[in-house]
């Protein structure tokens, strides 16, 4: 074999390495996850003034479009359906390579279940939940960490001979065109053939309108005052979480938001709130502010009490612009630089022109819904 030949060959083996990440970012499977992942990483590089980690009520419930219309300060969700607690540290890092935010915003909803309740309710849904973080991160060094923590021999399935099922193989985690390769007649679609970069901008910045509705029973556990320590485990990803920001000099804000809680829920959220706060960290309990943030439980659910409809998302949105502003823009933590006036955040002003336009338009749908008694069959569960 000559010289020439074996040039050519490695040429041919580097554009196959090349080319399989690619093609694997575009056979993945899509929806609102894949977009906001994409969308992300389609962000412009230190673009970004904040960003939300945590599981599915995020995107429903924060309207991204808005705080940029309304404040100037953009904000992106990287949030999953039931999104584990493992995943948190690894998402900053991932942050970390293209953005340098002010602030990380964590929801804590996942964080007072155990790991391994999340894990055995349902371990081939819980698999799929694991993919979304893991299938939705370019291929890098973070990315196998993040397979390496969230995908162990303890949360597979095996079978009656004891082989693990082969769709629970961290090789398969890695190379995650095993997973998805038969979904390569989806190549012809735009909607995946412009992800081959995995980087294409998503029009409502990670946010997800919804004009579903449907009544939760009003209840009064997030008065309750009793302290439940939080599960081991998630007390000890939050350490190494705390650690990363540290390292990081990151400020962090920890939050809930609204969801009907139970009591025991509650005593856990009472012993993250201590937990962190102790630490130097803000908590808001969203729970603890209804009242103010004028939230209707018989008209702002999607869901009967997990996710927020559109307009429950605008009222939380409006109330928690009024805490950002006094927590963290007055102090200078946060809204150095008001966006709405730099050229290059034309996309954030189309985002928040569609917003207002889906704001209306699922006003008046909702409206409509409660009329005719057009309720939703979702519980909050079905959406994780």
């Amino acid at each position: 074999m000559t010289k020439k030949q074996i040039i050519k060959i490695g040429i041919f083996i580097l554009m196959i390495m090349w080319l399989i990440p690619h093609i694997t970012y575009c056979i993945r499977t899509n929806g609102d996850v894949k977009d906001r992942f994409v969308g992300f990483y389609a962000e412009k590089r230190n673009t970004i003034d904040a960003v939300v980690i945590g599981s599915s009520p995020v995107p429903y419930c924060i309207a991204t479009p808005r705080i940029y219309g309304d404040m100037g300060i953009t904000m992106y969700p990287l949030s999953t359906n039931m999104q584990r607690p493992v995943a948190a540290k690894y998402l900053v890092e991932e942050t970390l390579k293209t953005q340098d935010p002010d602030l990380f915003i964590f929801e804590m909803k996942m964080w007072q279940a155990e790991d391994e309740a999340l894990i055995n309710a349902d371990k081939e849904k819980h698999m799929g939940h694991t993919r979304e973080v893991t299938d939705n991160m370019k291929y890098s060094l973070n990315r196998i960490k993040t397979i390496n923590a969230m995908v162990t021999p303890e949360n597979a399935e095996y079978d009656e001979d004891g082989k693990m099922f082969s769709d629970y193989k961290p090789f398969n985690f890695y190379f995650d065109i095993c997973k998805y390769h038969s979904n390569w007649k989806t190549l012809i679609m735009w909607s995946q053939l412009r992800t081959f970069f995995y980087a294409y901008p998503d029009d409502l910045k990670g946010f997800v309108a919804s004009d579903e509705v449907k009544p939760a029973e009003k209840e009064n556990f997030h008065s309750v005052s009793d302290i439940e320590k939080m599960p081991a485990e998630q007390q000890e990803y939050l350490d190494d979480l705390i650690a990363c920001l540290k390292k990081h000099n990151k400020d962090a804000l920890f939050i809930i938001t609204p969801f009907t809680v139970n009591e025991e829920e509650q005593s856990k959220i009472n012993y993250i709130r201590d937990y962190v706060t102790e630490r130097g960290y803000n908590f808001l309990d969203m729970n603890q502010h209804l009242d103010e943030i004028g939230f209707d439980e018989t008209a702002d659910y999607k869901d009967g009490g997990t996710h927020t409809n559109i307009v429950g998302a605008d009222k939380v949105t409006v109330w928690f612009e009024e805490y950002l502003s006094e927590n963290y823009v007055k102090t200078g933590k946060l809204g150095k630089h008001d966006r709405r006036h730099e050229h290059k955040y034309n996309s954030w002003k189309k985002s928040y022109d569609l917003w207002m336009e889906e704001l209306s338009r699922g006003e008046d749908k909702i409206r409509e819904r409660i009329a005719n008694g057009d309720y939703s069959t979702l519980q909050g569960d079905e959406e994780d």
